[in-house]
């Protein structure tokens, strides 16, 4: 039996600019009463909670579970640079207290697609080398493509290059929306390459290739939630809620996510 568990991504409250950095304990606590299981920050949400104890007493407090945490980096050399490095054993040392959570990898969209093939050699070396060092740790760990116009992997030829150059230690995080913002059809990529998702980001987008609140937008979440479900996978799906909507008023888009996956999703997932 599929056990599958749906949390939320800060990146919702990031699109507000600094005003909820250092607030991750709100964001616990918003995700909680939306009637979210699990939490999935990006490092720069962390702050104070980059104590273990600390973060464990918020965790508890709010009664919510840290499914993943998110490191951003460039990530444009063939090796991490002495900072990257720095950064990226500093959070997995921090995971070491919680084994059970993700390491998410993202790259940070550079300027332009020049030399492309470069570039992408050069992520999946990094990438590559950080999940060797994370589950020598007992960790696990994933890599989530996303989709601005100077994204390296984008389009389904990147995502070709991207998918068979992953190492044993490296898994996929499929987001459906960057996915399908890239031209490609989220539900027909997940079942090419099914065996390689370890972590799962749901957004919504309009047909016109801008976000969409979930469940106004194009993406047939169901359709995808069921496929997940009938091929017994076993992990999160994270919600992060790019819509305009979530700019001023990123807990009540959170709030009426929960009520859309309270009605839609949950029933597959139970």
């Amino acid at each position: 039996m599929a056990q599958i568990q749906i949390g939320c991504q800060t990146y919702t409250w990031q699109m507000s600019g600094e005003k909820y950095i250092g607030k991750l304990p709100h964001i616990m606590g918003i995700a909680n009463k939306a009637g979210f299981a699990g939490v999935e920050p990006e490092v720069q949400f962390l702050g104070e909670l980059y104590d273990p104890q600390v973060m464990a007493a918020e965790l508890n407090n709010n009664d919510i579970e840290f499914a993943a945490v998110c490191l951003v980096e460039d990530w444009l050399n063939p090796q991490e640079t002495e900072q990257e490095k720095a950064n990226a054993d500093k959070t997995i040392e921090f995971l070491k207290e919680f084994p059970e959570t993700m390491l998410a990898l993202c790259q940070m969209p550079g300027e332009s697609r020049d030399h492309l093939e470069q570039k992408q050699d050069n992520l999946l070396s990094c990438a590559n080398e950080i999940a060797k060092r994370a589950t020598d740790q007992g960790l696990k760990c994933g890599y989530h493509p996303n989709s601005p116009a100077s994204s390296i992997f984008r389009t389904a030829e990147d995502y070709g290059v991207l998918l068979n150059g992953l190492g044993p230690e490296l898994g996929w995080i499929p987001d459906v929306g960057h996915i399908a913002k890239g031209g490609m059809d989220p539900l027909g990529m997940m079942k090419e390459f099914r065996d390689l998702i370890n972590h799962v980001h749901y957004k919504d987008m309009n047909t016109d290739g801008t976000w969409a609140a979930m469940g106004e937008g194009s993406i047939d979440f169901i359709g995808i939630t069921q496929f997940l479900a009938d091929t017994d996978y076993s992990g999160w799906i994270i919600v992060e809620d790019e819509c305009d909507a979530a700019i001023p008023d990123p807990d009540g888009i959170t709030m009426q996510d929960g009520v859309y996956i309270e009605q839609k999703l949950k029933p597959i997932v139970a």
